[in-house]
């Protein structure tokens, strides 16, 4: 069965958890400098991580301006479900704050999974941390 829990949790509570899947999504699978995944918006945002088992397997954020990031589902898990599961979690908090509006930095690979998802593609291709990305906005 592939069942697993969305949790909401707070930086404080689950440093080590969170840390642990964007580090080794990020940082070891994508090259990400280590400098640029920690920022200091961690310690305000909505946290989700993600729990299959006594295993902590994807997490994402939701910072207080609309924005989703760091959506990360550690390679064995990918395209079950997880992220759209996730997104449904973010965007009831995100109505729960009376937002009309959620936007996210894709990577160009995750596009379609966004825009299945709702999203609508805004500007143009841009660069993170060498990695070409797109916002992307949904109304909720």
């Amino acid at each position: 069965m592939n069942e697993f829990e969305v949790l909401q949790v707070s930086w404080f509570d689950m440093e080590s958890q969170l840390r642990a899947i964007r580090t080794q999504v990020f940082i070891e699978e994508q090259n990400v400098p280590v400098e640029l995944e920690w920022d200091e918006a961690d310690i305000d945002c909505i946290h989700l991580l993600v729990k299959k088992g006594s295993n902590y397997i994807a997490t994402s954020r939701f910072l207080n301006t609309g924005q989703i990031g760091r959506m990360a589902v550690l390679k064995p898990y990918r395209h079950r479900g997880i992220g759209n599961a996730m997104l449904k979690k973010i965007l009831i908090i995100a109505h729960s704050m009376d937002m009309n509006t959620v936007f996210l930095n894709a990577q160009l690979d995750a596009v379609d999974f966004y825009k299945k998802n709702g999203f609508i593609k805004q500007g143009d291709i841009f660069d993170d941390a060498g990695i070409p990305h797109l916002r992307m906005e949904k109304k909720i």
